[in-house]
């Protein structure tokens, strides 16, 4: 647990200090200082896979099974050190908040880690496989769930206010989106993909500069964010430890809760099979190996109705409520899944299925973790405790673990369609034709599946009522407060 006296000191105090959220707050905190980690992590999720299968060649390893097995099982572990996080922040008690300051430890973790994923040395099979296993849980297992908990747990407790929470949600959504729809899906395949190709160690090199850039860009994220609603419940006497088994039960009693839980596990399963099959989409299906065009066509249409949703979104959100125009935004991302998935091959039909794909999903991209924050209060006003740590340990649970089986699944499917990475001949990259059902594979992974979880997801939000009361239990827990004696 951090020790509260260790965070006396003037050099660890945020630099925030004000009641309201401030602009340098949303810019710095929220925008530009998850960014370093957020790129890491959005590259990892798009090209680590095609490290291991194309430049590591760790597709035929145990007979295809390792590339199978390992995310699976390295997410069950994942799994298990999200939820001592979650128990470990819900315990933290410093001057900076419970959340905060692991973020601090995660700066270095990230950037050492990172590093390492890449590094594998020339040795035997059995030697890179070992040290694929161990980097790949030293990240994820470790460093970024270390960051990731403390990072999401940053817009449910930075303020009660929810007009100013939505916003700080849609600061943090859009460092994600600059990120994995800007940098990664544009720049990525245009310039680098086609510069690196299977070169190890341009691989190696490139990997370390952005796991480097993480450590700056992640102190910049703690110092300037501010758990508000964290030290008014430790000035409200109210901040003390609820037994885990109670956190618990009151976590997996609440519809709510469960409600919200299913629909990321649903949207996160879509979504990571959408993202591992992308560049052997782009690559075999609708284009050719790193042609630095198709992708980038598929990204551009992805990123505009994005840069629109920075303006939209919100201002939809309030009027109509953040639950309905993700409802309806889910409707329009199952048609636009549809389109494409009937005319996978041809290029304009899928960058029209694909905008309007992603206008249906914006809602669910800027507003989640501000619905997921107005449950977290409506936890708070119905038990009389916060749970916020365990609460979001499920939720990383859900997100990591997924990945890994996602993965797996996807790797599994290509093995036994008969995938066949590409080669190295006289210094270029060669890439082989892939069969029907290889590519079959592919095109549901980036465009069937998300049809059906679109329709999934639009039911699901019907019965995800949980803001349409907030305000009062909001009044209800500050009346709860005062009191006990404690002042806002």
């Amino acid at each position: 647990m951090a020790k509260g006296k260790f965070f006396n000191n003037r050099l660890l105090k945020s630099k925030i200090s004000t009641e309201h959220v401030t602009a340098r707050e949303k810019w710095l905190g929220y925008l530009l200082g998850p960014a370093g980690a957020l790129l890491l992590n959005a590259v990892l999720a798009t090209y680590l896979n095609v490290y291991y299968t194309d430049v590591l060649k760790l597709t035929t390893v145990w007979g295809g099974a390792f590339l199978v097995v390992f995310p699976i099982v390295s997410k069950i572990i994942d799994a298990i050190t999200n939820v001592a996080m979650g128990y470990i922040i819900d315990r933290t008690r410093t001057p900076e908040g419970k959340a905060r300051p692991w973020l601090l430890l995660s700066a270095p973790l990230l950037a050492i880690t990172g590093i390492l994923l890449f590094t594998v040395p020339n040795g035997s099979q059995t030697v890179q496989v070992i040290w694929v296993m161990v980097s790949y849980n030293l990240f994820y297992s470790f460093a970024y769930t270390i960051f990731n908990m403390s990072h999401n747990l940053m817009v449910p407790l930075s303020i009660r206010d929810t007009q100013q929470r939505g916003g700080l949600s849609v600061f943090n959504q859009i460092a994600t989106i600059m990120m994995s729809g800007i940098l990664v899906a544009l720049v990525f395949p245009m310039v680098i993909m086609p510069m690196i190709g299977v070169d190890k160690g341009k691989w190696i090199a490139l990997m370390s500069v952005l796991s480097i850039l993480a450590l700056p860009l992640t102190l910049l994220e703690y110092y300037f964010t501010k758990e508000r609603v964290t030290l008014e419940n430790q000035a409200a006497g109210v901040e003390s430890a609820v037994p885990f088994r109670q956190q618990m039960k009151a976590i997996f009693t609440d519809k709510y809760m469960l409600l919200i839980y299913i629909y990321f596990l649903v949207y996160t399963t879509g979504s990571c099979i959408k993202n591992v099959s992308l560049v052997y989409f782009c690559n075999y299906v609708l284009g050719t190996y790193n042609d630095g065009i198709t992708q980038t066509m598929i990204s551009v249409i992805g990123g505009i109705p994005m840069g629109i949703g920075i303006f939209a979104v919100w201002p939809l959100a309030k009027r109509f409520g953040k639950r309905n125009v993700t409802l309806a935004g889910f409707i329009l991302y199952a048609i636009g899944g549809a389109i494409c998935w009937m005319f996978p091959t041809n290029m304009v039909v899928m960058l029209v299925g694909q905008f309007i794909k992603n206008i249906g999903g914006l809602p669910c991209a800027y507003v989640f973790m501000a619905l997921f924050a107005d449950v977290l209060d409506h936890m708070e006003w119905k038990t009389g405790f916060r749970s916020d740590g365990i609460a979001m340990s499920v939720y990383n649970i859900i997100a990591v673990a997924m990945v890994g089986i996602c993965t797996g699944i996807f790797n599994g499917l290509l093995a036994g369609a008969g995938y066949v990475a590409p080669e190295i001949v006289n210094g270029v990259t060669v890439a082989a034709a892939q069969t029907e059902a290889v590519k079959s594979v592919i095109t549901f992974g980036f465009v069937g599946l998300e049809v059906i979880t679109g329709v999934i997801l639009a039911v699901l939000l019907i019965f995800l009522s949980v803001e349409k009361d907030i305000g009062k239990k909001q009044t209800e827990i500050k009346a709860r407060r005062e009191r006990n004696g404690g002042s806002v």
